[in-house]
């Protein structure tokens, strides 16, 4: 019997000791993956696949990009494309950094936060979701770098050929189809007020008071004192509105009201409101919405197009060692 008892403990002994040490054997072997895949991480940040101008270009630099790019666009990008666009940034902030102009870090963090933001998010639940796509947050911040420095060294380089003239833009404007004249207006805002949380019968009575006075209203010299002397009706301080600064949707509302006429009345937070159009001159030439619109097409071009050359002048002076 005690025999027996002797030779059960053996037994539930080895046991153990074999669950035991097939527990060591399993951590020892994730251990040893973890290891494994640290070391393929560090192998592919030594890995030098090209190096321009003295500074490398890694296969981890690659792979975090082609991460970052994928994530940005929902696209994948060759392996070409990315070590292209890598390389063009490198030549981009080497030669602002030549001419004295270099991104401070702050400013650098002040975009990442902005990016952030866009997405309704903190700088630090960014580079989290970042992380959580294998992509580091440095990775991020060396495009918005490099995206925030070249624009600044090409207008600053070459900004006497990115000078737009009157010549350039009444060219470009005789191949415009867009009636090219500009408005200036000069408004009343009439309210009629209606407290909040006012039944909706309320509000259809202020409505025909607002359609009575549009009626009624033939000039703002007269009509802005018959306004005054309605009950509980607020005309405001005389503003003047450029069209060019002005949502086209409401351009076409002042368009088709008479000077000296009503726009027709809106429900707002605070009441009825309508617009006495008071005055409408022809804006300056240069204050009219499709000159403003021709300018920055005709600069976006001068930028993109100066842009493109001086790239390819950086491209063709660099140095390019591939491994």
């Amino acid at each position: 019997m005690q025999g027996r008892a002797f030779n059960g403990e053996q037994a539930e002994g080895g046991m153990m000791f074999d669950v035991t040490r097939t527990f060591r054997s399993l951590l020892t072997a994730a251990v040893l993956m973890l290891g494994l895949s640290a070391l393929a991480t560090v192998a592919r940040a030594q890995q030098v696949v090209v190096i321009v101008n003295g500074e490398p270009i890694t296969a981890l630099d690659i792979e975090q990009r082609a991460k970052l790019n994928q994530l940005s666009t929902h696209k994948v990008a060759t392996r070409q494309e990315v070590l292209d666009e890598l390389i063009n940034e490198k030549l981009k902030v080497r030669e602002a950094k030549k001419w004295g102009l270099e991104i401070p870090s702050s400013e650098i963090d002040t975009a990442y936060a902005s990016v952030a933001s866009r997405m309704r998010l903190t700088p630090e639940q960014l580079t989290e979701q970042l992380a959580k796509s294998g992509v580091n947050a440095s990775t991020l911040k060396a495009r918005l770098k490099a995206d925030m420095t070249w624009p600044q060294l090409v207008r600053g380089r070459y900004q006497a050929s990115l000078q737009i003239g009157d010549k350039d833009i009444l060219t470009a404007m005789d191949s415009k189809s867009n009636d090219s004249v500009g408005y200036d207006y000069t408004l009343r805002p009439i309210l009629f007020l209606v407290p909040t949380g006012s039944a909706e019968t309320f509000v259809e009575g202020r409505k025909r008071e607002a359609e009575a006075l549009r009626s009624r209203f033939q000039g703002c010299e007269t009509g802005i004192s018959f306004a005054r002397a309605l009950k509980d009706v607020a005309v405001r301080d005389q503003v003047v509105r450029s069209s060019a600064d002005i949502p086209a949707e409401l351009r076409k509302v002042l368009d088709g009201v008479e000077v000296g006429r009503l726009t027709a009345p809106e429900v707002t937070k605070f009441g009825i409101e309508m617009f006495a159009i008071c005055a409408k001159k022809e804006s300056t030439a240069d204050n009219s919405p499709i000159r403003r619109q021709v300018r920055d097409s005709i600069m976006a071009e001068r930028l993109e197009k100066r842009s493109k050359q001086y790239l390819q002048e950086l491209r063709r002076g660099a140095m390019l060692e591939y491994k």
